[in-house]
């Protein structure tokens, strides 16, 4: 079979992996316990770190970013969490949350919306938690919290912890974890790493290390101290997705050399203002609106309300019989809206010839 063009590939996740990732990914397996696994894992620290915006270690498990979710409840909720939802996505790290036996306080904004510093002050004034549940970049309607002020507001209230969910935002807009002074942020190698799913990674506070100790229900896979032990040792804690190890540490490469996180910031930022862009133009002239408002837009996926009579899934398959990949809304804007995902090793350019077939497949 013949591959399509690389860049056509605009889903939310998971998002189009690089031709010289998928090459790496055929490496012979290796002693996972051995001095090569310790190496590989060695030659990620900085630069993951970098990633990260912090000085510490940042955990590798091998699992979905859902697995990290797990472990943020699991390893950081003594009794009650204020979770602050959104989306789909912030109703389910409530949803986690409440299996494992926690009380959850659900905080709700309508779908598009962002809960803003003063809604969360209020409700931090108010409430007896230990945490608070935040999904920074909201997938199933392209919202970005206004995580800097959020932060600035879950500091003042003492012992309560700051779990975030960085999955569509890590890599691909700033997440600076030691300037917020996040408690633990961690996100998925699918999105704007542009890697396989498969992989999670996370950063832990010296608060929430100190909180986990006290808990007894951290079970055994997902254990954060075993996690900051295993890598403080440059070891994974069970068998790894090895090949994944090998895709990571190659997009680890490729970013340093192309300048770091700030260009891939700056590259994400120039994907989402060409979609703002085409919007106030002919997108908008053809019926197209943003589901978010200005200044609470993701930098990694765009969710666009269609034009008045069309239907979102209509639009999508009409794009795939053109060679491209959107997404379709999530849940209850399945019909109504489309989102872009616009992540990883994607191109303006790319998202430019993307919105000239939208054009076209509309009309």
């Amino acid at each position: 079979m013949t591959e399509p063009p690389f860049g056509r590939f605009l889903l939310p996740g998971p998002t189009e992996v690089h031709p010289d990732i998928l090459r790496v990914m055929t490496h012979q397996m290796i002693p996972h316990r051995g001095s090569e696994m310790v190496s590989l894992v060695e030659s990620m620290e900085v630069p993951l770190r970098r990633l990260f915006h912090t000085e510490r270690r940042v955990l590798i498990g091998s699992c979905s970013a859902t697995g990290f979710m797990e472990m943020a409840v699991r390893c950081g909720i003594r009794q009650r969490v204020l979770a602050l939802v959104s989306g789909s996505f912030g109703d389910r790290f409530a949803g986690i949350a409440e299996a494992c036996g926690h009380e959850v306080v659900r905080l709700n904004v309508p779908l598009g919306e962002t809960v803003e510093p003063d809604m969360l002050h209020d409700a931090l004034r108010r409430m007896d938690v230990d945490a608070v549940s935040l999904v920074h970049s909201e997938t199933s309607t392209g919202a970005l919290a206004p995580l800097p002020e959020l932060a600035a507001v879950v500091r003042e209230f003492g012992e309560v912890l700051l779990l975030v969910d960085a999955v569509t935002s890590l890599a691909g807009s700033p997440v600076e974890t030691d300037v917020l002074d996040l408690d633990f942020v961690f996100t998925g190698s699918q999105k704007a790493l542009a890697l396989p799913p498969g992989l999670a990674l996370g950063v832990a506070s010296e608060r929430m290390l100190a909180r986990a100790k006290t808990l007894p229900g951290r079970g055994a896979y997902l254990d954060l101290l075993a996690y900051d032990e295993a890598f403080a040792a440059r070891q994974p804690t069970n068998t790894p997705a090895v090949s994944l190890f090998y895709a990571l540490a190659e997009q680890c490469r490729r970013i340093e050399l192309e300048g770091g996180v700030g260009a891939r910031w700056t590259r994400h930022d120039a994907m989402r203002r060409a979609v703002e862009e085409w919007v106030e133009g002919p997108g908008g002239a053809l019926g197209y609106r943003f589901l978010p408002r200005v200044g609470r837009r993701s930098w990694t996926v765009s969710c666009l309300r269609v034009p008045e009579g069309r239907s979102g899934r209509e639009i999508v398959r009409a794009a795939r019989k053109e060679g491209w990949t959107l997404g379709t809304g999530y849940g209850p804007l399945k019909d109504s809206t489309i989102r872009i995902g616009h992540m990883g090793d994607h191109t303006p350019a790319r998202v430019a010839e993307a919105l000239a077939m939208l054009e076209t497949v509309t009309t």
